[in-house]
């Protein structure tokens, strides 16, 4: 979708058996119109949900996941992405560590570990473990009939070792001076063969295997693994390609700024990520943050979107639950990633206060219990969908530092269209007091509904990674 803008369109397709011949018989003409594309304006107030369906549930379905979409737009969620939905290699799968599955004598002990979701052994099948064709198509219409799009997670850097493409095409993998197919260097990905995107032949056929799921399954975009290890020039040349189809939709899990120029609308925002755990944790301050943010005004592009999260699966899997890496100021942080620029993520389980890792390559399930964390995600979705001051796309809101006298607190206006919110918060272990400059009158806590009077010549306490999150009452 970058660049584009785009209204309802209607694909014309071929509904013929691949093995049958092309006959009058066998060839049959359908006319279908299709959802309407995604555009520029569904991403300034949306938000993102990384669906990891094998953990989803008990039975780790797309049936089970699809039953809760509605559920989901309660959030304010409106794109749906699915981690791989693909086959999983058993060549080389990992179980943990280094232990390789096939290493593991015991069967029933070999049987639990299910491999990683990023081996992939065949682009354009599903893996069984998670449902249909059918099941697939239900969740995407159901998706869109609740006003949500769908991407998939898209693993274009390497492939498992059993994918068909090892032994029909080994001209598409890196090798060795003798001439052995390789794991992704300086990795250890050892359950994946890495891709040479010298060879022409393998981006054709990598750009026909994202193209089946956008023409077959009517899917609103990717989120690509690992993108900037694969070559800008392949992205620009491929997302053009499937632009041809309709418009999409394309996130890549990379801060690589040359992939913003013309091939993805947006990017992981793990810099800032990765500072906000250090606030938390008392290791930085906010005028790190600050400085962060004058960083990011130069180094993007004005229409370059940014993803915030506070978890996703690997921040969950491998660094810890948002309990551990954030404590008392989860709550902060949180509403912190739907009010600064960009737009904000919800991992799977983390809208039920999930304060569990979940297993990478074993079946696991996350907690169904409501409570004091769906409530906040709640409230904070609704703001962000209909206020437009919080807008985070290619037209987004202002964005305004505010001065605070105090190093500890943070405080921040949103503003567009004529609507302005205030975040202010105490991003320090430590109880405080603070003024904000121009700040004066009456405001509304958007979370408590409670009125809040401020005077920049009286000191309000905050205690520690206390927030508040304001607007005029006037």
């Amino acid at each position: 979708m970058k660049k584009y803008i785009w209204s309802l369109f209607i694909v014309s397709f071929l509904v013929a058996c691949k093995e049958a011949p092309k006959t009058e018989e066998t060839v049959q003409e359908e006319t279908i119109v299709a959802n309407e594309p995604i555009t520029d304006e569904d991403l300034e107030n949306a938000i993102i949900y990384e669906a990891n369906i094998r953990q989803y549930s008990d039975a780790g379905t797309f049936n089970e996941f699809t039953k809760d979409i509605p559920q989901l737009k309660e959030l304010g969620v409106k794109i749906i992405w699915l981690m791989p939905i693909f086959p999983i290699s058993e060549k080389n799968r990992k179980a943990k560590g280094d232990l390789m599955v096939e290493d593991i004598e015991d069967e029933n002990e070999r049987k639990k570990y299910l491999g990683s979701y990023y081996a992939v052994a065949n682009y354009t099948a599903i893996n069984p473990d998670l449902g249909n064709e059918e099941d697939l198509d239900n969740l995407i219409e159901t998706a869109h009939e609740n006003g949500m799009f769908v991407i998939l997670d898209w693993v274009a850097n390497h492939t498992g070792w059993d994918n068909n493409w090892i032994t029909e095409h080994p001209e598409y993998y890196t090798k060795n001076e003798a001439g052995e197919i390789i794991h992704p260097a300086g990795t250890d990905w050892t359950d994946t063969a890495d891709l040479n995107y010298d060879n022409p032949e393998l981006r054709e056929a990598m750009t026909a295997s994202m193209k089946y799921w956008v023409e077959k399954h009517d899917v609103d975009g990717f989120r690509c693994d690992v993108a900037h290890e694969v070559p800008t020039d392949f992205w620009n040349a491929n997302n053009a390609e499937l632009e041809t189809i309709k418009p999409l939709f394309m996130l890549a899990e990379s801060e690589k700024k040359d992939l913003f120029e013309s091939a993805f609308d947006m990017g992981y925002n793990w810099e800032g990520h990765h500072i906000m755990n250090e606030l938390a944790q008392g290791k930085m301050d906010v005028a790190d943050w600050d400085a962060y943010m004058k960083k990011i005004d130069t180094t993007y592009q004005e229409d370059d979107i940014l993803m915030n999260f506070i978890t996703n699966h690997d921040e969950n899997s491998w660094n810890g639950t948002v309990t551990e890496r954030m404590g008392d100021a989860q709550d902060a942080m949180l509403t912190f990633q739907y009010v600064i620029p960009g737009m904000p993520l919800i991992y799977s389980g983390q809208e039920y206060g999930m304060d569990k890792r979940l297993k990478f390559f074993e079946k696991d399930s996350i907690p169904k219990t409501k409570g004091r964390v769906w409530e906040q995600m709640e409230k904070l979705g609704e703001i962000k969908v209909n206020n437009p001051a919080l807008h985070g796309g290619k037209n987004a809101a202002d964005y305004k530092r505010l001065e605070t006298q105090n190093e500890n607190v943070y405080a921040i206006q949103r503003s567009k269209d004529g609507k302005k919110v205030f975040y202010i918060a105490n991003l320090s272990g430590n109880p405080t007091k603070m003024s904000v400059t121009g700040m004066n009158g009456s405001f509304r806590d958007l979370m408590s509904g409670a009125t809040v009077n401020l005077n920049e010549g009286e000191a309000t306490a905050m205690s520690p990674y206390a927030y508040m999150l304001l607007e005029p009452t006037e």
